[in-house]
């Protein structure tokens, strides 16, 4: 069993990753803005004041880790605001760029020290965020910072090679969350135990992929 770090830990996706991780012995730091009932119930270490927005978001949880390695870093974060066209607001677009983007190369820069070789990073991007898969039009903010969010997993796939370090790019599929106001075909807990499935088999063959929680790939 290794040491598992979750962002955006408090509900949802990343909530459920927790449960499952520390259910079956991960030992794991749930981060989050604030915790919530369901996370506290869970059992795990909860780091609250994790704000993927602001630039000390990483050095919160490098000190709640104390001496311990990271195995697998999940950045699972994300902000979507429902914006167009007609108006468009810049402001919005730019913070979700902030949160889903850059937010995530925050903490991995912090923590990048914690991870030896065979640790791996999970990516939650989006098929929304996906060109190949042909956007529907609306939602700019969300899906230009995912198609961002999957380049830098790309980029980091390639960067962090040489030190052993695997990292995925993942779709959660479209889930029933507080996101997606309760829309969509599968709730967290099968989500989540399709993402633990793509990390548990993330090595250096399949780093650098963008994959659905079922395993299907994904089209950049």
């Amino acid at each position: 069993m290794g040491t598992w770090v979750v962002t955006g830990a408090n509900r949802g996706i990343g909530l459920e990753l927790c449960r499952q991780a520390h259910a079956r012995g991960e030992a794991v730091y749930a981060a989050c803005r604030r915790s919530s009932a369901e996370l506290d119930a869970v059992g795990c270490t909860v780091v609250e004041g994790v704000d993927v927005a602001l630039d000390d978001a990483g050095a919160v949880i490098d000190r709640a880790l104390g001496e311990s390695p990271v195995d697998v870093l999940v950045c699972n974060a994300g902000v979507m605001h429902r914006d167009g066209l007609e108006p468009l607001d810049p402001e919005s677009i730019k913070i979700q760029f902030d949160v889903n983007a850059v937010g995530p190369l925050r903490v991995i820069a912090a923590l990048l020290p914690r991870l030896g070789h065979g640790a791996k990073i999970g990516l939650v991007s989006s098929k929304a965020g996906s060109i190949g898969d042909g956007p529907s039009g609306g939602n700019y903010g969300y899906r230009m910072s995912k198609a961002a969010l999957s380049m830098a997993g790309a980029n980091l796939a390639h960067e962090l090679a040489p030190r052993g370090i695997h990292v995925v790019v993942l779709h959660p599929g479209f889930v029933r969350t507080e996101m997606t106001h309760g829309a969509g075909s599968l709730d967290p807990p099968e989500s989540a135990a399709g993402l633990i499935a793509r990390i548990d088999e993330l090595d250096e063959r399949s780093t650098g992929r963008f994959v659905h929680a079922n395993g299907d790939t994904v089209p950049w």
